[in-house]
């Protein structure tokens, strides 16, 4: 049985991993950055490691210095949270080879499903709907355009080893495509190390709706209904909500169907995300699988009920679900806003800083996952993101109104935050009646500029 869990991740995540082990009566062990002395996840911790400098790459993606500390106070597992490590295939083997459980997938299948270009290859295998494009990488300028010439203009130039946005590049004649997909693959190769780049036909303004699923390591799938991420601003989510305005019943079930197959397909299991992309008809295709816990998990489970980390650790564990799919039931409604240290007015501007004064709402199906505290410094090495504003309520009308005077409660002073814009965001006609799609903000955005 696990008795020792090292959390090789920080911020938010972090906190809610060792309040999981609390519940399970599982010791945790925080690892920290020299930045991150102060943080709350450092200071709740049952133990706490620092293993290195400012720079995530001296510390937190620093896979010898993780694996040390994980040695060295005897933790037998160790959870990635999501981003750093998480989806790092050689990190899970790693651990494998250490004799540390790795609560996660198999570093195969994150092998498999990490290359996107290859996981693409696979879902159609699997007969699961995929984007028109390339079948794999592409090798040259010249087989791109022939690719793109059969998809048809607009593509996306995707970045195989992508993730978080990066390595994408819209293009919408021959003329650009060879610098836009120089762009890509040079993205590419700074941010993940390799420069593979695959074509994606691209969907004018579809919805992007994920599906939860959860597999154990004796062959039981089930998947936790969908969450809606179409807010986005430059490939990145600002506010989730589950579940989505714009699936059906029946839509629901061949999406999750259909997840459950691609998790199949890849022998996966543990927690994993598979993400679509929706259009006007409701058709759906697959994008990319996530081989972590996802920053919006929060919403699935207030909705399912379902303890996603505490059922992650257990699975690694190598414990049984104990729900079937005829278990899970979707109880209301729920949505999420990223709370993050930025200035809306000067183009989203990062703002580090002191957390002077603090009030967070509270209240019944008011939820906050979180960071920060008064006196809390934060600093400029990491994402913007400080807390998790999540509102559950008994329909979406309800759970709006709840997440407008939840918003409207929350006090952070010393920083500049983007509460007062989440909050501009959700009275908006397109948010209101749920037709807003991943073109929205970005459309939006331009609109209030010209104001």
């Amino acid at each position: 049985m696990i008795k020792k869990i090292l959390i090789a991740n920080r911020g938010e995540i972090a906190v809610r991993i060792i309040r999981a082990c609390r519940e399970l009566g599982i010791r945790s062990v925080a690892v920290y950055s020299t930045a991150d002395r102060s943080s709350l996840h450092a200071q709740i911790a049952d133990e706490a490691v620092c293993i290195g400098a400012p720079a995530t790459k001296d510390s937190y993606l620093n896979m010898n210095a993780v694996i040390q500390a994980a040695l060295n106070t005897g933790a037998d597992a160790v959870h990635p949270g999501f981003g750093f490590l998480s989806e790092n295939a050689e990190f899970a083997r790693l651990c494998e080879k250490c004799g540390i459980t790795f609560i996660g997938p198999s570093y195969k299948s994150i092998e498999m499903l990490g290359d996107k270009a290859a996981a693409k290859e696979t879902m159609a295998a699997a007969g699961v709907p995929v984007i028109p494009g390339s079948e794999g990488a592409v090798a040259s300028v010249e087989e791109a355009k022939a690719i793109a010439e059969k998809a048809g203009y607009p593509i996306l130039v995707k970045a195989s080893a992508g993730g978080g946005g990066r390595g994408i590049r819209r293009v919408d004649s021959p003329d650009d495509l060879e610098a836009q997909m120089t762009a890509a693959q040079q993205e590419a190769k700074n941010f993940f190390g390799d420069d593979s780049v695959y074509i994606e036909k691209f969907l004018i303004n579809p919805h992007h709706v994920e599906i939860q699923i959860i597999a154990d390591k004796h062959g039981n799938y089930i998947y936790l209904g969908e969450r809606d991420c179409s807010m986005q601003r430059r490939n990145q989510k600002v506010l989730e909500e589950c579940p989505s305005p714009i699936v059906s019943d029946d839509l629901r079930r061949r999406m999750g169907e259909a997840a459950v197959t691609a998790a199949k397909q890849c022998g996966y299991y543990n927690a994993g995300t598979i993400e679509f992309l929706v259009d006007d008809d409701r058709n759906f295709y697959f994008m990319e699988m996530n081989t972590r816990i996802q920053v919006e998990h929060p919403i699935t489970e207030e909705v399912t009920g379902f303890d996603l980390v505490k059922a992650q650790i257990e699975i690694a564990d190598g414990k049984t679900l104990e729900v079937k799919q005829e278990d899970i039931c979707m109880n209301g409604h729920a949505i999420e806003c990223r709370i993050n240290a930025e200035n809306p007015e000067l183009d989203f501007r990062p703002s580090p800083g002191t957390i002077k004064s603090l009030y967070v709402p509270g209240g019944p199906g008011i939820r906050i996952d979180s960071t920060v505290y008064q006196g809390y410094t934060i600093t400029p090495y990491y994402d913007s993101m400080i807390s998790k504003l999540i509102a559950h309520g008994r329909n979406r009308d309800e759970a709006i109104k709840k997440m407008k005077w939840a918003l409207s409660e929350f006090i952070v002073e010393g920083v500049d935050t983007n509460i007062d814009f989440q909050l501009e965001l959700i009275k908006q006609p397109e948010f209101l009646e749920g037709s807003y799609d991943i073109g929205f903000l970005g459309r939006y955005m331009e609109k209030r500029s010209k104001k």
